[in-house]
């Protein structure tokens, strides 16, 4: 068993985070306790909650590196050309993330605690729906932040909804090429009726 002494704080935290991830991606995250990161890593539960407060903050956090990831994969979409290809893209990214990293996506969205979300944490979401607003509001000039806003969350609320419906097999048939169908009518539907609007 390794000794605190061999690792900083945060060498600590960067282990417990990739030991959770690890965890979740495996075995899913209901399987997550803080025990199994804790022989993962080989340090005692105490360690752990010296750079983590309580689990759920280890579970923010983990939460937070997803996000992270996800967030760079939709800022690598193509910064040029017509804003309703590039919306297209997002949801075509989006989806695809969720595919490959089924397990670590689905977790940003399993609420375990009634704690609302620190301002930090809050602000990486903010992030990502700043993405599709650009786009939205290159679309149709000349609408307000907040329509930009509303309609920047409904329409992602469509392209997650289908995604989880498609990837769990509830509600739809299953499959990726059945999410990417659906979502590409959703996406193109709404790019036509935004146009106009």
């Amino acid at each position: 068993m390794a000794r605190r002494s061999e690792h900083s704080q945060e060498q600590i935290k960067e282990m417990v985070l990739a030991a959770a991830e690890t965890i979740v991606v495996e075995d899913g995250f209901n399987a997550l306790t803080v025990r199994k990161i804790a022989m993962e890593i080989g340090y005692t539960v105490g360690s752990i909650y010296m750079v983590f407060a309580n689990m759920s903050d280890l579970i923010i956090h983990l939460k937070a590196r997803t996000l992270d990831e996800l967030a760079e994969h939709l800022a690598a979409c193509p910064a040029d050309g017509d804003p309703g290809e590039r919306l297209m893209k997002l949801a075509d990214i989006y989806l695809d993330f969720a595919a490959k990293h089924f397990n670590r996506w689905r977790m940003i969205f399993d609420m375990q605690s009634e704690e609302v979300p620190p301002d930090w944490y809050q602000q990486k979401i903010e992030y990502m729906f700043d993405i599709v607003e650009s786009l939205i509001r290159q679309l149709h000039a000349g609408t307000d932040a907040e329509s930009e806003r509303r309609a920047a969350r409904a329409l992602w609320s469509g392209v997650h909804g289908i995604s989880i419906l498609a990837l769990t097999g509830h509600g739809q048939p299953s499959g990726i090429d059945s999410a990417r169908a659906s979502v590409s009518l959703l996406v193109s539907t709404f790019i036509r009726g935004w146009r106009v609007a």
